[in-house]
């Protein structure tokens, strides 16, 4: 009933289909005259795989791992957090469907982590190079919530959390 490859599908099919709105909205992250405090863009993407639902918030980061916030009097300047990505679903399944489905998941779970890991990340690597995020100078980050590792995006690698602070 349900396969690796379906799967895996059909959650780039539903990415792809809210990629103009993350292009959108990474443009305008892009176009934000940053607070000459942040040093590190974290886009944490935060997974809900009970409800198939993802979202990305934009963390403004200093290099001790602290977010950093802005209280100057020029509202033109970005600091803090902010949603990058409204709560979208990624997979859609009939409710009669889940058990069998989170069986499938549970006796496929190495192979299927690793590669919806990966369908999350091209998906946002390709957004944010169309969005023209490679212009951005502040080193930025893609990076799954409670999670050790970050994408850099700058130099397109997966590094250890402990390299970037």
């Amino acid at each position: 009933m349900f396969s690796v490859d379906k799967y895996i599908n059909s959650i780039k099919d539903n990415l792809e289909k809210q990629s103009a709105l993350l292009v959108r909205n990474l443009r305008k992250v892009i176009s934000y005259k940053f607070s000459s405090d942040i040093e590190i863009l974290d886009f944490i993407v935060f997974i809900e795989p009970i409800r198939f639902e993802l979202s990305i918030r934009l963390f403004s980061m200093d290099k001790e791992a602290n977010e950093v916030f802005y209280n100057g009097d020029d509202s033109s300047v970005f600091a803090g957090s902010e949603d990058v990505f409204p709560e979208i679903k990624y997979f859609h399944i009939n409710n009669n469907q889940l058990e069998d489905f989170f069986d499938f998941h549970e006796q496929n779970e190495n192979i299927l982590d690793l590669q919806e890991q990966k369908a999350f990340t091209d998906w946002f690597i390709h957004c944010w190079e169309k969005a023209g995020g490679t212009v951005l100078t502040l080193p930025s980050y893609f990076v799954f919530n409670d999670t050790d590792k970050s994408y850099d995006l700058r130099s397109n690698i997966w590094i250890e959390d402990e390299e970037k602070w």
